[in-house]
């Protein structure tokens, strides 16, 4: 029988990208049969600003997916990030409910659900609640307590939290292409399941995925998810950077830097130089390529000096024996894998997908993880309906897929 496809929506500042696969339960790899991608519009700093631009860059990227597979895409899921995400810890406890006091589904279920009566933001919405850990008559440090014996049970949860208003806004203009939305994923927790191992969320590893405008981040360890966060910070501010420096525009200062930046100004000749003629006619002057690298370097370190504080606050900062793993645009950088090992005194490597088979070469850039892991999200998604267990591997315990039936009519009512 044949399987069904997954498709995977990554809506980013700079492009909107699709990927759609089949997972093979056999050899455990998808299969990667079609993408998109087109420049975004109507895109910033991973909030919608232009609706009817949006409807159609997305619009745009599926058929190019379309095209590819030979029939319509019915479905998608879709990532969703943006500086407005916010996390938060929580508890729930209850009591067990059967006589004989042997945890069930039920029970788990409804320590999850106390633990997402936490007190909201104004104007936010749960987005995913996330068991880290469960502990039964206190007897802690249990991961999953279904068929143990006890009364009382309480669960420890991380609660990711996003923008009413971005969170229908990304729905609506989704809803708008013809398509159905299976859930809706926070990019990076989406990003991990395409690039972090087991063994790595074990050990403790920080995942870092540096966008154009935005970069996010997200920390494991003992297989739990301890912290995400989401700076206002990305590639682009490199070129900005750049751009300043050198007195030049915009489009000269990209060209630069995807032709010829490095994050290493001690690997270049004090003498190496670049003549900025090369890249418009407006431009005569000729600067020092180790100048260039220097500006790179010291934007680099700004970004990895702030997740670093976000690693400091919860007390891992030099402490995650699997290191820092980078993805993104951004970590095409040369030499960034060098400045990370140096800010983050860790481990350092570029994330790769995992797992994967294609004959499309571009879905093994760096920039395809975010919507690679989507599919794996959604076959675990999958795997988590009918078998209901309660770990990170099976995440959809809470997520705006749930609320979304009901808000879907809603959201077509409003399209003309």
């Amino acid at each position: 029988m044949k399987e069904k496809f997954i498709t995977g929506l990554d809506i980013g500042t700079s492009y909107v990208r699709a990927v759609t696969g089949q997972f093979n339960e056999q050899d455990g790899n998808f299969y990667i049969v079609g993408c998109g991608e087109v420049p975004s519009a109507g895109i910033s700093k991973g909030m919608i600003v232009s609706i009817e631009d949006t409807v159609s860059s997305i619009t745009a990227c599926l058929e190019q997916v379309d095209r590819m597979i030979g029939s319509p895409i019915e479905s998608v899921l879709v990532g969703i990030s943006g500086s407005h995400i916010i996390t938060q810890e929580s508890k729930g406890v209850i009591t067990v409910s059967r006589a004989n006091r042997e945890i069930g589904d039920d029970d788990v279920e409804r320590a999850i659900q106390a633990a997402q009566i936490v007190a909201t933001p104004p104007n936010y919405e749960i987005l995913h609640v996330m068991p880290k850990n469960f502990i039964i008559d206190n007897q802690t440090g249990i991961k999953d307590p279904i068929g143990m014996t006890g009364i009382r049970l309480e669960v420890t949860a991380q609660i990711i939290l996003g923008l009413s208003s971005q969170i229908k806004n990304l729905t609506k203009v989704v809803y708008r292409t013809g398509v159905e939305i299976d859930d809706l994923v926070l990019s990076i927790l989406a990003n991990a399941e395409s690039v972090l191992t087991k063994r790595q969320k074990e050990l403790g590893v920080v995942l870092v995925n540096i966008g154009e405008s935005t970069t996010s981040m997200a920390v494991f360890e003992e297989g739990d998810l301890l912290a995400t966060g989401v700076l206002p910070i990305g590639s682009n501010h490199i070129t900005a950077d750049i751009a300043i420096g050198l007195r030049t525009s915009l489009d000269v200062a990209e060209n630069i830097k995807l032709e010829y930046g490095r994050a290493v100004p001690d690997e270049i000749g004090r003498k190496e130089e670049i003549d900025l003629s090369n890249f418009s006619d407006n431009e005569r002057e000729k600067i020092s390529l180790r100048y260039v690298s220097e500006i790179i370097e010291a934007r680099v370190e700004e970004i990895f000096d702030l997740i670093d504080k976000e690693l400091i606050r919860i007390d891992r900062s030099g402490l995650l024996p699997a290191g820092v793993v980078i993805t993104g645009g951004g970590a095409e950088l040369p030499g960034i894998i060098e400045v990370a090992k140096k800010r983050f005194r860790l481990p350092a490597s570029l994330g790769q997908p995992l797992n994967i088979h294609t004959a499309i070469d571009k879905v093994n850039n760096l920039q395809f993880t975010m919507a690679i892991g989507l599919l794996f999200w959604g076959k675990d998604m999958a795997i988590s309906k009918s078998r209901r267990i309660f770990n990170f591997n099976f995440p959809k315990l809470k997520s705006i897929g749930e609320i979304g039936i009901k808000a879907k009519k809603w959201f077509k009512s409003l399209i003309p």
